[in-house]
């Protein structure tokens, strides 16, 4: 399941990139270039439950859905129906993702 899920994510970022150069906008150029703008921080602990590995999986698609509902917005001001479009697929997939999680994180 989370191989699926990475997948899902990875494919967001190419099509994000696409369109992105389809607008006549740049992307990403290199490591140093995602590090400057990640919102999301990478946890770099020696170790991590795997009970506390899924609940920042399942936190980080949550803060994702908020980051994909303001850019929706923002391209939405902008009559960007293709855009749009995009995001409101990932956005399914993403809150999907936050459901999964939540539900295999939680006690019985």
């Amino acid at each position: 399941m989370l191989d699926d899920q990475g997948d899902q994510i990875f494919a967001m970022t190419d099509a994000i990139a696409e369109r992105a150069r389809k607008l006549g906008g740049t992307t990403i150029r290199s490591i140093g270039h995602i590090a400057r703008l990640q919102r999301i921080p990478d946890n770099d602990a020696e170790f991590v439950t795997p009970e506390d590995m899924i609940a920042e999986l399942a936190s980080d698609n949550r803060e994702l859905v908020g980051f994909l509902r303001s850019t929706h917005a923002t391209a939405e001001e902008h009559n960007d129906v293709a855009t749009t479009s995009l995001i409101e697929v990932w956005i399914d997939e993403t809150e999907r993702r936050s459901w999964f999680l939540f539900e295999i994180g939680r006690k019985a």
